[in-house]
């Protein structure tokens, strides 16, 4: 078994997460690998794991800079050795506890089990608001259903890992990616625990632009939502348009309303503007794409693990 970890700036949770994962991992299987990835950390970070790296099976992995948590999880995957792998977050809100449960339902068949939040009340209102819209519109194409309440923490069998690694893109929204590749998923109910230091490093910014990158790699509707836009406002305005003529050729009123000309200039600028925007962002991700740059950089690796061969 392998389990990725990734992690920023989580020098105060390691000891404690290290502890309680290794006890976990030694009463499951005989086998086992810990695979930290160093996303760009500039805390105590690596000074913390510098020592777990002379025990066995404690491996770290640090990248040359923050490249974000998508590309830590998918450098986490490469460098796993496990038949069964392991994802979960380094400030102890993922249980290692609950590794036997998720054991257990790979036991009963299934490829991937995947730890759902059994409640949101911990969070604030808008942000429960922003993640059901956000869920919403990524599942209103019907081309894949992404469970609203998961996370990366989860389980996956070797089949499933290689079915992600083998996906091309480098705008990798990973929750989306779980769900398109398929295979039998088991959902697992856990309430996150608290988490024991320090505070998330996802500020509302990031939050939009992962739910940005999460739409335009997983649904075109928006670019479809901007043409029906514009088939109804030229639909309206040619009404619009008739109306008047005909008002002016029965009654003879002077086609007047400056305003309404300057207002209804503006609202159209406006959507011409916007529709250019949802455009640009499928344009941006075509040209990050095309650029075939890595999807990160290994500093360097520390430790030993199931997997001794490096990164492909």
């Amino acid at each position: 078994m392998s389990c990725v970890v990734p992690c920023r700036n989580e020098a105060s949770n390691l000891d404690q997460l290290l502890t309680r994962l290794t006890d976990v991992l030694c009463a499951c299987t005989r086998q086992w690998e810990i695979i930290i990835v160093d996303d760009g950390s500039t805390d105590a970070t690596l000074t913390t794991l510098l020592p777990w790296t002379q025990f066995p099976g404690i491996r770290v992995v640090q990248l040359s800079r923050n490249f974000g948590k998508e590309a830590a999880l998918t450098a986490g995957l490469q460098a796993s050795g496990g038949d069964l792998v392991v994802m979960m977050d380094a400030d102890l809100q993922h249980e290692p506890e609950l590794l036997p449960d998720m054991l257990g339902r790979w036991r009963d068949g299934a490829d991937m089990v995947y730890a759902i939040r059994a409640h949101r009340d911990d969070e604030s209102a808008l942000k429960r608001i922003g993640t059901r819209l956000f869920y919403a519109m990524v599942n209103a194409a019907d081309r894949i259903d992404v469970p609203a309440d998961a996370g990366d923490f989860r389980l996956m069998n070797r089949k499933v890992v290689e079915a992600i690694l083998a996906l091309p893109e480098r705008n990798r929204f990973m929750k989306g990616l779980y769900a398109w590749v398929g295979f039998k998923a088991v959902a697992l109910a856990y309430t996150p625990a608290p988490r024991a230091n320090g505070h998330s490093h996802f500020s509302l910014w990031l939050l939009v632009k992962l739910s940005l990158d999460g739409l335009t790699a997983f649904t075109t509707w928006p670019l479809r939502a901007v043409s029906l836009m514009g088939f109804v406002l030229a639909g309206l305005s040619f009404l619009y348009g008739g109306y008047l003529t005909g008002a002016y050729l029965l009654f003879g009123h002077a086609v007047s309303g400056w305003t309404t000309i300057v207002v209804s200039l503006m609202l159209f600028s406006g959507i011409q503007m916007m529709s250019m925007g949802v455009v640009g962002e499928y344009v941006g991700r075509i040209f990050e794409e095309v650029k075939g740059r890595p999807l990160y950089v290994v500093k360097r690796e520390l430790g030993q693990g199931l997997k001794t061969t490096g990164h492909p």
